[in-house]
């Protein structure tokens, strides 16, 4: 499981690899790691052949690596609120995403098709932790998934990092971009995703 949580999905033959076994040993053990809801897989559609299994940890799973910035997280959001309110907090989550959507306009900038756009998304929110990936649907919008959650501490006890991150979507994509989370981790999905197809569609 160290190998997936620290490089993200991998197939059953990276993971032999890393191991040191057979592919069949490997997937022996994914087997038994995906009989305890520790893993799920995901089957990618590469450019020649069939699609190709990807391996990713559960929620489940990501709850077993101890993480001591995740509680000393929720002990500054709690004092922020004890000192300065709900209202205290929420000027927090605004100035933070103010924060983000300067760095994010700065990195989008210059690009102007969906495609470019939502895969420099995937491609920045990887580089911050979220373990994203970007993929086309049949229907020409796009979805982006994030596999892992670094603030997931912070999410459980203030949405408001949800929200402001859904609306920072919204702004960086575009006006002409229409975003909707399609899976959300705090509702017991195993990650967040969200479908982002050109804004005209809806109104269709």
């Amino acid at each position: 499981m160290r190998r997936i949580k620290f490089h993200g999905a991998q197939t059953t033959g990276a993971i032999a690899e890393h191991l040191d076994i057979t592919t069949p040993g490997a997937r022996k053990h994914l087997t038994a790691l995906l009989d305890a809801r520790l893993v799920v897989f995901e089957d990618r559609g590469g450019k020649v052949g069939r699609p190709e299994r990807y391996w990713l940890l559960t929620a489940e799973a990501q709850k077993l690596f101890p993480d001591s910035h995740a509680v000393l997280t929720v002990e500054m959001l709690d004092s922020v609120r004890s000192l300065f309110g709900e209202d205290g907090l929420d000027r927090l989550i605004t100035d933070r995403e103010r924060q983000m959507l300067r760095r994010y306009d700065t990195a989008l900038a210059g690009l102007e098709g969906l495609a470019e756009r939502v895969a420099k998304l995937a491609d920045i929110r990887s580089q911050e932790g979220y373990l994203a990936d970007a993929a086309p649907l049949p229907d020409g919008a796009w979805l982006l998934a994030e596999n892992h959650c670094p603030i997931c501490a912070a999410a459980s006890i203030c949405q408001g990092f949800c929200r402001s991150e859904l609306a920072l979507f919204r702004q960086v994509l575009g006006d002409d971009v229409s975003v909707e989370r399609t899976d959300y981790i705090l509702a017991g999905a195993r990650r967040c995703a969200y479908r982002i197809s050109p804004a005209s569609e809806t109104t269709k």
